[in-house]
């Protein structure tokens, strides 16, 4: 089922104009990240997160294997990544294995949390309106403490995130982040680790989530001020 699915990915990349699908990827990032440094606004969860900076950091580089693409991954993508192209993290290392989970050491492994769901949390930081009005907007919750979920990518850790990135909400005591926010060019990224905020783990074919159920949800309060933010607008000052 994979090969075949990669088949049809190969072809219509080939259709594209392009010899494999890396390159249509590739060519995909490059165009959102065009479209944030010139002033657009990019929210992502989950893995669409960590494999978009992977996706910039391994521009002209094979990392993909055999059964994606044809051919073999290159055997030292890991020392010609180019953190200089990428928005949030750096000096990250991806993992070759095909049929492992994980893309990289970005993502904190879920399989870590097991059986916690009850006790797993993370926290929001307090910004100042007046210092700090973007990171306040993308942060007003009516819950500082919110119940943590997981995802193909759950959580972000610390020592692999640029300094010029705002830290919105992490799990205390740990290196794990979960929120995070920056500026590139004249546009900004959000970016929230987790796939449902009402579903601590879940997993592919599960039913939707009813949404009905959680009209005061605090996870989901902040994918929606995601979705008002490029409706904010700066008050005129009296001159």
């Amino acid at each position: 089922m994979v090969y075949s699915a990669s088949c049809f990915a190969g072809k219509y990349s080939q259709k594209l104009g392009f010899r494999k699908v890396s390159e249509l990827k590739t060519a995909v990032a490059e165009k959102v990240r065009d479209f944030v440094t010139a002033g657009g606004f990019m929210f992502a969860m989950c893995s669409a997160t960590d494999s978009y900076d992977i996706a910039l950091a391994a521009k002209d580089i094979d990392i993909c294997s055999e059964m994606f693409d044809g051919d073999g991954a290159d055997p030292s993508a890991n020392s010609k990544l180019d953190f200089s192209r990428t928005f949030a993290f750096e000096n990250f290392q991806l993992y070759m294995d095909p049929y492992k989970y994980e893309y990289s050491t970005i993502d904190v492994d879920a399989n870590m949390r097991a059986n916690i769901n009850d006790n797993d949390y993370f926290t929001l930081f307090d910004f100042s309106a007046k210092y700090d009005p973007v990171p306040t907007m993308l942060t007003q919750c009516h819950a500082n403490v919110v119940h943590n979920f997981l995802g193909q990518t759950t959580a972000f850790h610390k020592s692999i995130i640029k300094k010029s990135v705002t830290l919105l909400g992490e799990k205390d005591g740990t290196d794990e982040v979960k929120y995070i926010h920056g500026n590139v060019g004249r546009g900004t990224f959000t970016w929230y680790a987790g796939h449902d905020p009402e579903d601590y783990q879940h997993a592919v074919g599960d039913p939707p989530t009813d949404l009905a159920l959680h009209k005061n949800s605090p996870a989901y309060r902040l994918i929606l001020n995601n979705i008002l933010f490029p409706a904010a607008k700066k008050k005129k000052q009296k001159t």
